[in-house]
């Protein structure tokens, strides 16, 4: 008998960001495949007789090919097993949850999708940034800094907008190309932004600073992956409403 695929956005890291149902399936899983931004104390959820298999992935560095984590699925569900794919944040944002589930409905697997608190809004909210404010910004958008081929060949021209929040999940490493591109495309030098690492955890760090000096900031204080970055005058607000670790 078939089995069934539950696809679990696992937050940002602080565990108690799961939600109820995301905890539920967890303690009920027979395996578990998980990624590498899931946070330890969510690992250690996971029932003791439960199969974990570590699938994530870094820089250049794949435990698995997503190709290989796909079958993978399909196959421990096919044995009648229910399983759980694991993933930081939301599946379905920048998190490849629409590649494997295409996977499982040609193999006749079922699922379930379980939303997850993305970064963006984790992260942000921990670290006291208003993604939107109606003094400052009125829309947000979110990007990947690191597209498929390896560049960050984004929409600059689109992205320098007035009263526009964008949110760039897996930036770090293109920083500098980033923070160039924006300004060659007309962004103020001053334009605040907020590097957010390791968001919701207890190990958060926050670094404020500009457009242009961003990069700096960032080489300086040894900013580490995973890092979030939020640009737009909502930023300023950070000093205020800053919460996370002073109460």
């Amino acid at each position: 008998m078939t089995g069934k695929v539950y696809l679990i956005g696992a937050g940002p890291g602080d565990p108690e960001l799961l939600t109820l149902k995301a905890y539920r399936l967890l303690k009920q899983a027979d395996v578990v495949l998980y990624d590498r931004l899931v946070g330890q104390e969510i690992i250690e959820l996971i029932p003791e007789a439960a199969e974990k298999m570590y699938v994530g992935k870094a820089k250049s560095m794949h435990s698995l090919p997503q190709e290989d984590i796909n079958s993978l699925l399909a196959e421990k569900a096919k044995q009648g097993h229910q399983v759980v794919r694991l993933k930081g944040g939301d599946p379905f944002i920048f998190g490849r949850g629409g590649e494997e589930l295409e996977e499982l409905i040609e193999e006749g697997v079922p699922f379930e999708v379980v939303p997850g608190v993305t970064a963006a809004a984790g992260c942000a909210a921990y670290a006291g940034i208003p993604l939107t404010h109606r003094d400052y910004a009125q829309s947000v958008r979110f990007l990947t800094g690191h597209l498929k081929d390896g560049t960050t060949d984004l929409p600059w021209e689109e992205l320098v907008h007035p009263a526009q929040t964008l949110v760039i999940y897996m930036g770090l490493t293109g920083l500098q190309d980033i923070s160039q591109s924006l300004l060659k495309f007309g962004m103020s030098a001053t334009m605040p932004v907020a590097v957010v690492e390791k968001g919701t955890s207890k190990a958060q760090r926050v670094f404020t600073s500009t457009i242009s000096e961003v990069y700096q900031v960032a080489t300086d204080n040894e900013v580490k992956s995973p890092a979030l970055l939020i640009i737009g005058e909502v930023v300023t607000l950070q000093d205020r409403l800053a919460w996370y670790g002073k109460y």
